[in-house]
């Protein structure tokens, strides 16, 4: 068995098509078949569904996909660690964020780059909670950024980061009404811009509502912040935002930022890998840096303040 087999089966699990892993893996299709053929007859089992086209894996080669997954991780693992004995750390990681914390990423690799200036990352953004689950799962992600619960801990190896704080974002003219915190009955009242109900980080806002014994109704939905961003920008509607993202991108002009009553059940953001030992020396590093980092302003509370790239501040 050679770890080229492996990938080559790794590749048409995940493209579904022979000629497109095959590019993928830069080698033909006839010489990818047969050396997936060839892991077949030294398996004894059947890997693949073969039609005129690609018609799926076997149950055996599902198992056989999750393994190779496994073992190929180990192999980038211990390639990475023995490099790094000699060079330092380098290697490029793979970090998948929710929408909620993409704007922590930078703060997270900032911490990571200052003590391994070598290893670089790839930040994939705006993701759903299940795919950062399925991707962790098939090694297509090395950490991510996300929401914690109970089967996230039982599964992963996690480092709590912050407290996601809700920030209600109102025109100056909707906003004389409002006290220093707003309640979530009052924020459904407005016309609204909110994350898709398929989204992770609106189901939690829907139950924030709900404890208040109200439902939002949106006017206007989408898959990122950046968007709830722009359109209370252009006045038609407000938003709801964790500070984490004013921190970053600050509060849009003639907006008023409105720190929203938090919810009986602390909504946590985390660092998330997958539990193994040894771990990757690349995702040990990260999670050293995690530790290193202080995310306590993204709370909010008396006295925190977020300052934006727009030089506007919002003081909770």
């Amino acid at each position: 068995m050679l770890f080229r087999q492996l990938e080559y089966l790794v590749a048409l699990a995940r493209e579904r098509h022979f000629a497109r892993a095959a590019e993928h893996c830069g080698v033909s299709q006839p010489s990818l078949s047969e050396a997936i053929r060839k892991l077949e007859d030294e398996l004894a089992v059947p890997l693949i569904r073969r039609g005129r086209r690609f018609d799926g894996l076997t149950p055996e080669g599902d198992r056989v996909v999750a393994w190779a997954g496994q073992i190929l991780a180990d192999r980038d693992a211990l390639l990475t660690e023995v490099e790094a004995m000699r060079t330092g750390l380098t290697g490029r990681l793979r970090i998948g964020t929710v929408p909620s914390a993409a704007v922590t990423a930078p703060r997270l690799i900032e911490a990571l780059g200052v003590v391994h200036p070598l290893l670089t990352a790839d930040v994939a953004s705006d993701l759903t909670s299940v795919t950062i689950v399925d991707r962790l799962r098939d090694f297509s992600l090395d950490a991510a950024l996300t929401y914690l619960d109970a089967e996230m801990r039982a599964e992963f190896r996690v480092r709590t980061l912050y407290q996601e704080r809700y920030i209600l974002l109102v025109g100056a003219d909707r906003a004389a009404s409002l006290g220093p915190y707003a309640t979530w009955s009052e924020a459904a009242a407005l016309p609204l811009c909110l994350l898709t109900p398929t989204m992770r980080g609106r189901r939690m806002m829907d139950a924030c509502f709900a404890e208040a014994g109200t439902a939002p109704v949106a006017e206007v939905e989408t898959d990122s912040f950046a968007t709830v961003l722009a359109h209370v920008a252009s006045g038609r509607t407000a938003g709801v935002v964790p500070l984490a993202w004013l921190h970053a991108l600050g509060v849009p002009a003639g907006v008023r930022a409105v720190p929203l009553t938090a919810p009986s059940t602390p909504v946590e953001i985390g660092l998330v890998v997958r539990a193994r030992d040894p771990l990757p020396p690349a995702v040990d590093a990260l999670l050293s840096a995690a530790d290193r980092t202080d995310f306590q302003d993204l709370e909010g509370g008396p006295g925190a303040l977020a300052t934006g790239t727009r030089g506007r501040s919002v003081r909770m």
